[in-house]
């Protein structure tokens, strides 16, 4: 199966030998994505719910070049740097960007470099 690279200068640039997402058959895998301003590449907030929101931003910039919405993520997985600190907080600001079903998540506590947290996606575009 063929893989289509996703890149867009709306979301955050890759910051390693990645692809910002992939397109393989009926899915959408996104890479990491962190609160990075797409123009100028610096971390946006220093609260993880703008940090979030930013986020967010990112990878729904990255859907968007396949015409999908955050309503097609089908799985997230989110690493904090402080799980137990900022786990409502974060929490508050996911739940304002997606309706039920929510996507089944995966959120674990990570050493993230100078970020507060980090998610990535599969998103399905079969519909």
């Amino acid at each position: 199966m063929a893989k289509q690279e996703i890149r867009t200068s709306e979301g955050a640039p890759p910051v390693g030998a990645y692809s910002q997402a992939l397109v393989v058959g009926d899915f959408v895998y996104t890479s990491g994505a962190g609160p990075l301003d797409p123009k100028t590449g610096e971390i946006v907030g220093d609260d993880v719910a703008t940090q979030t929101r930013q986020t967010l931003a990112n990878l729904a910039a990255l859907l968007a070049e396949q015409g999908l919405t955050l309503d097609d993520v089908v799985k997230s997985t989110v690493h904090l740097q402080h799980l137990k600190r900022d786990f409502a907080a974060y929490d508050a600001v996911y739940k304002e960007h997606f309706a039920r079903p929510y996507p089944v998540r995966t959120t674990v506590g990570s050493d993230l470099l100078d970020i507060l947290v980090e998610i990535d996606f599969v998103a399905y575009k079969g519909r």
